[in-house]
């Protein structure tokens, strides 16, 4: 099981101190992993060690940092992820650079797509996104149609760190 990183800020280290060992001293012997958490957290001014874990901003997304891996440093994705997860997090890059409520010519959308990769497959990134329904299409696949859907919190991150890099 992957471990959760928390941070602890202590502004007061000596009151916090002074308290780790006040209840460390009731003790007869030294508490167990879990109790000794709470023992942290309580010293910290939480309630117990759940407190302290509720207390923190969401936890990191395993799938950004991966999604984070596929962009070079101009903001170019260099490859494909093999996660299904990550693929969805890295196409909602290029549906941020499709223009919005256009018909778009199957050249058009190839001219975006190959804009934001530079592994050379921009069929896949499209077929990629008709299928997690950002991008729709005629039935004769000729006028290709950016779908105006919500961009998870997580892409919207990927976006926001990537978008200055492509100017």
């Amino acid at each position: 099981m992957a471990r959760d990183h928390i941070a602890l800020t202590i502004p007061d280290l000596s009151s916090f101190a002074k308290s780790l060992r006040t209840e460390l001293q009731k003790k007869d012997d030294l508490p167990g992993h879990a109790a000794f958490l709470g023992l942290i957290a309580k010293a910290a001014g939480y309630q117990n060690h759940q407190h302290l874990r509720a207390s923190q901003e969401t936890a990191p997304n395993p799938q950004l940092a991966k999604a984070q891996m596929v962009f070079d440093a101009s903001g170019t994705m260099f490859r494909w992820p093999k996660q299904t997860s990550v693929q969805e997090l890295c196409l909602w890059t290029s549906w941020a650079r499709t223009p919005d409520a256009t018909d778009l010519s199957e050249a058009q959308i190839n001219d975006v797509l190959v804009s934001g990769h530079s592994f050379g497959d921009h069929p896949l990134l499209r077929r990629a996104m008709i299928g997690h329904g950002m991008l729709s299409r005629t039935m004769d696949g000729r006028i290709f149609r950016k779908e105006a859907v919500e961009m998870p919190a997580p892409a919207a991150k990927l976006y926001s760190e990537l978008a200055p890099l492509w100017r």
